[in-house]
């Protein structure tokens, strides 16, 4: 594992980007930008030339003579191939003579195996690892614990680790979540430069980024479809009603989508249910995978939220949607996320599935108590899951661990 200077803030996946290049001819960085992908990929860079494909020059040597770039290159770290998807062809053929491990650290600003027109996705020869903003457990130096202590419903009645960190001096969850998990983003000063950053952030990625990975005849409806997605996250997705705000047909707001969550900005998460269970609703929901971004698009301030409150539950479900996937991200074995609604409009905010089909509920509640009430949806998923549900949790703005019954928990949000 390489050395990283002691100024940077440790990222979770750099143990299994080590041990893939130990093993592995290619191995590929995805993750929006500024999200620390090329700083990381440094870290790796002894003994390995570097390029990046925002370089012109060197964009146009990799569409126009892959083949000929790649021969001069033994070992390389090439940044934001998926400008480039002519390089994989040619990475193919260059690993096929030479299967050495670790010969090639790719990183990639869309996620590059679902595009339309890659060539070829290297199977077998290319690990895939995803860098997502920070997380709060690497903003705060420790391991993610959450998925443990969740499973093993090991919640102390106070722990000091849930302080929520400060950001430039302010400290509350409010203020947390709206300075999202980009390095740049929160490393201004205050939230008016935050949300400035966030906004040329967006605006950057529609100008360039969009025009990359996909060929669209209205480039305009971006930023504005964008606007109505952070309207309507943590809802479930109805792309006719959208369109209908747009004046898009549901085709093309499919299509659209799809571009923003090749892009890292947006994801569908799909419905929860078994095949027995067919009385569950199976629309996804809408989340935005930074918090920071889709307050910035819907205008939101730590001021407006601590007066309104209303206004907090939203952006705050999408603040753990994306904690979550970082977390998950990071285990062993492969958990599957989704959302659990049933035709009597009783839902859970999140559903954990581990490989054994055990189950962890999650619900989401933006206030500093909890009642037991707020535990009705996990009752229900409880009781449709059976033994193989594990337990439900309740995240609230408050600092106690506090058991509601038989396997349910109020737990602080800064637990994750």
């Amino acid at each position: 594992m390489p050395a990283a200077p002691s100024d940077l803030i440790f990222r979770h996946v750099t143990d299994r980007v080590s041990q893939s290049l130990a093993d592995t001819p290619v191995v590929m960085l995805n993750g929006p930008r500024q999200c620390g992908k090329t700083t990381l990929a440094k870290q790796f860079a002894q003994g390995m030339a570097y390029l990046t494909l925002d370089d012109p020059a060197v964009l146009d040597a990799a569409r126009h003579d892959p083949v000929g770039l790649l021969r001069q290159l033994d070992r390389a770290i090439i940044d934001e191939v998926q400008r480039a998807p002519q390089l994989l062809l040619a990475l193919k053929l260059s690993i096929d003579q030479d299967r050495r491990p670790g010969r090639f650290l790719l990183t990639g600003s869309a996620n590059l195996l679902a595009l339309p027109h890659i060539a070829d996705s290297l199977a077998g020869r290319m690990e895939v690892h995803t860098l997502l903003p920070f997380s709060q457990s690497e903003l705060q130096g420790r391991p993610g614990d959450f998925l443990q202590r969740a499973q093993l419903q090991d919640w102390p009645i106070c722990n000091p680790q849930w302080a929520t960190p400060a950001v430039n001096g302010e400290g509350s969850m409010v203020v947390n979540a709206l300075a999202g998990g980009y390095p740049e983003m929160r490393s201004r000063a205050s939230p008016a430069r935050r949300s400035a950053w966030a906004k040329a952030y967006i605006q950057t990625l529609v100008e360039r980024d969009v025009q990359d990975i996909a060929q669209i005849e209205h480039l305009s409806h971006i930023p504005r479809l964008l606007e109505v997605a952070a309207a309507h996250c943590a809802q479930l997705v109805n792309a006719s009603q959208i369109g209908g705000q747009l004046l898009m047909d549901t085709r093309t707001v499919e299509k659209y989508l799809g571009i923003l969550e090749k892009l890292f900005l947006v994801q569908r998460l799909p419905a929860w249910g078994r095949n027995e269970l067919g009385r569950l609703v199976k629309t996804p929901k809408l989340h935005f995978l930074d918090a920071g971004l889709q307050a910035t698009l819907m205008r939101l301030t730590p001021d407006l939220l601590i007066k309104n409150r209303d206004r907090w539950g939203p952006t705050l479900e999408t603040w753990v949607y994306a904690e979550l996937r970082k977390t998950l991200a990071m285990n062993d074995d492969a958990w599957y996320l989704a959302h659990y609604r049933d035709k009597d409009q009783v839902e859970v905010d999140f559903v954990l599935e581990s490989p054994l089909r055990q189950i962890i509920g999650v619900e989401v509640k933006a206030a500093a108590s909890v009642q037991t009430q707020d535990f009705k949806g996990l009752r229900r998923l409880q009781a449709h899951t059976g033994r193989d549900f594990i337990t439900g949790i309740v995240l609230y703005d408050g600092d106690k661990a506090l058991r509601f019954g038989d396997g349910m928990w109020a737990v602080p949000l800064a637990a994750l």
